[in-house]
């Protein structure tokens, strides 16, 4: 799963890859077989990271693991060479400090299935993350690759402001902000905890029956009746072989929500689009992407509205007059299913 954001340079130390990848950066074919059992997709690599406490998985890329990520931009034709980095001290004692407040059911979820959180640079998206497997190829844990450089610049509600926009197609007299920290709380480490909040909520996801495996195409799930939240928002397409929301007739907007690439909304959409929103179970506009997003981005609001207690707010002007508001959902009914697998996932 990809996180994309926008280059910020800042200083990091690098470590050279032990060596290149071995395929050339034109050879799509050659990476995809490459990273079929890679070594750092095994159990077998992380056992020596999984025994360590939560809060020291946390380093530059491992060369395996350096590798495997520029595989990955190979297959997918990122023309970026990760390469692995020391972030700065400063930089690292923030994101100590953000996983330091997150909740301590959140964190003993994650402690089985965390391989660890490993920096680079030139990732070409803000954050990676891959699944682990065991022996018998089942998915076990996983691991987050994060761009020290794009992260390190960057105060919570801007980044969440600019993500915000991503799905819309700029015009004049249309404006969107967030704001998921108050103005005191504003700052570097509440921007990588949001962002991390979510890439672990991909993590924490695996094996407790909350969505299909993201790396098999809809087409090939065989059931989704273990999936409970799954099945409160979604349905598969077997034809299309694509994920398809039982919203849809309420939401149109949803088929043309895209993060990150080219657009296909235009901004004096954004009224429309957040209100159809509300006639959902989608705990923000991101998760109404998919369903390994739905689950991450309700996971990682409940937490940071509920359980920390922080604020999330859009607010779209239009004309230089506020024309709508919209607020985290799991006071409202709409969202109050999903809110109880929520809390009963992360009971004591």
């Amino acid at each position: 799963m990809r996180l994309v954001w926008f280059a910020i340079l800042v200083a990091c130390s690098e470590v050279a890859l032990a060596q290149a990848p071995p395929c050339r950066y034109d050879d799509k074919e050659c990476a995809a077989k490459a990273m079929q059992g890679h070594v750092a997709t095994r159990l077998a690599y992380w056992q020596n990271a999984l025994a360590k406490p939560v809060e020291q998985r946390i380093g530059a890329a491992p060369p395996e693991l350096a590798e495997y990520v520029n595989l990955d931009n190979i297959k997918n034709g990122y023309p970026d060479k990760p390469l692995a980095v020391v972030p700065p001290p400063d930089f690292l004692d923030d994101l100590r400090d953000a996983i330091d407040e997150m909740p301590a059911a959140f964190k003993r979820l994650l402690a089985p299935k965390l391989a660890g959180i490993y920096f680079v640079k030139d990732l070409g998206s803000t954050g990676y993350g891959d699944l682990v497997r065991d022996a018998a190829s089942k998915p076990v844990a996983g691991f987050v690759v994060l761009d020290a450089l794009l992260l390190s610049r960057q105060t919570a509600n801007a980044w969440a402001t600019w993500k915000e926009n991503t799905p819309f197609k700029s015009q004049s007299g249309c404006q969107l902000t967030a704001e998921i920290e108050t103005a005191e709380q504003d700052n570097r480490k509440n921007a990588i905890q949001y962002i991390l909040l979510h890439e672990l909520s991909h993590i924490l996801a695996i094996n407790e029956n909350i969505h299909p495996d993201w790396t098999v195409e809809p087409r090939d799930v065989q059931s989704t009746a273990e999936f409970p939240f799954y099945r409160l928002s979604w349905s598969i397409d077997r034809e299309s072989n694509r994920y398809v929301s039982i919203f849809d007739k309420a939401f149109p907007q949803r088929k043309d929500v895209v993060y990150y690439l080219t657009p296909r909304l235009f901004s004096d959409q954004m009224v429309a689009t957040y209100t159809n929103l509300e006639r959902t179970s989608f705990a923000t506009l991101y998760a109404a992407t998919n369903p390994f997003d739905d689950f991450a981005e309700a996971l990682t609001t409940y937490i940071h509205t509920v359980l920390m207690k922080k604020p999330f707010e859009i607010r779209i002007h239009v004309n230089g007059r506020l024309a709508k508001v919209y607020r985290s959902c799991w006071t409202q009914q709409r969202c109050a299913q999903k809110r109880t697998i929520l809390e009963r996932l992360l009971a004591p």
